[in-house]
């Protein structure tokens, strides 16, 4: 008999979800309209559950489910599971680690690019047939900034502030970083203090792990950036005091911003909306069809390993 899963989120992979159709019984929670019917029927059998990182799972359901053997996180966030309970009933918990970083790290420079640029305003502008009614092409639109050269502060050296780092580099960036530590293996300079890291920077780009996290991206910080600065967004919303931004933003404080993270997805503060000094992406860095392949073929195989009792890659629970 095939091992039954717990889909609490779905997967847009058609062969993922063909694979997860041969290997396990799936049932498929975030279809149901009546929940808890569903786990009253279903949770004793569920060995497995497959979740993403902004669904988790809550420690309510865990409960429902006394054969739980492993939650699969199609994401790198862990924060909205349990893992201290988790780990108390020896459910694995595992999370796609790694998959994601160059799928973030491109956005985090195109973020960069088009808020520098003015990508998006250009875009809309030609789109609205503005163009041909400008005496000159350049008249109605303010001149961009430049990208190469431009002085980057990476708040978080991990995986993605690496990859960051390394594309950064090839655009002849001068690269500070903050994080807990130095890391003696980067050539880049650390920088303790992340208001003094703001005010070295011409932008500050967020790539810091961030599933305990909570805002360091305030007034002072966002001052210390300067009328000149831009902040690049790809980590946790939570990072930032969004009414700290929205107002440094409205008064000309930073130069501009590229959000691909928000505090309370998918609500967006609407004064964000009309500022075209601000890029904004759906939380959708690792959106691409090869990552989220990746992703699922990570689930599927902590599943395998989990029920052929091995310790599966991208274990977080021990």
């Amino acid at each position: 008999m095939k091992p039954e899963i717990l889909q609490l989120s779905p997967i847009l992979i058609p062969e993922i979800n063909a694979r997860l159709e041969e290997l396990f019984t799936v049932r498929r929670y975030f279809q149901q309209t009546d929940k808890p019917a569903y786990i009253k029927e279903h949770g004793a059998t569920i060995r497995g559950v497959i979740t993403g990182g902004h669904t988790g799972i809550s420690q309510a359901l865990m409960a429902q489910l006394p054969n739980l053997e492993v939650v699969a996180v199609n994401g790198v966030g862990t924060d909205a599971v349990d893992l201290a309970y988790a780990r108390d009933r020896g459910i694995r918990v595992t999370a796609t680690i790694g998959a994601l970083t160059e799928d973030v790290a491109d956005l985090a420079i195109g973020l960069l690019i088009s808020v520098c640029r003015g990508l998006c305003t250009s875009d809309r502008y030609v789109r609205s047939g503005q163009w041909p009614q400008s005496p000159t092409p350049l008249a109605p639109l303010p001149l961009a900034r430049q990208v190469s050269g431009m002085r980057i502060g990476i708040v978080g050296m991990g995986r993605v502030g690496r990859a960051i780092a390394t594309r950064a580099a090839a655009f002849g960036c001068p690269i500070s970083y903050t994080d807990l530590q130095p890391m003696n293996d980067v050539p880049h300079t650390f920088v303790a203090d992340l208001k003094q890291l703001a005010r070295d920077s011409d932008a500050l780009i967020l790539a810091a792990a961030a599933d305990k996290g909570e805002a360091i991206i305030d007034a002072q910080v966002l001052q210390a950036l300067g009328k000149d600065g831009y902040l690049i967004n790809v980590a946790r919303g939570k990072l930032v005091n969004e009414t700290d931004l929205v107002a440094a933003l409205s008064a000309g404080a930073i130069a501009g911003a590229g959000l691909d993270v928000f505090v309370d997805e998918p609500t967006v503060p609407e004064a964000l909306f009309a500022n075209e000094q601000v890029v904004l992406q759906p939380h959708r860095a690792s959106a691409t069809l090869q990552t989220r392949t990746r992703m699922g073929e990570m689930v599927v195989a902590s599943l395998v390993d989990t029920f052929a009792g091995k310790v599966p890659v991208g274990c977080v629970t021990g």
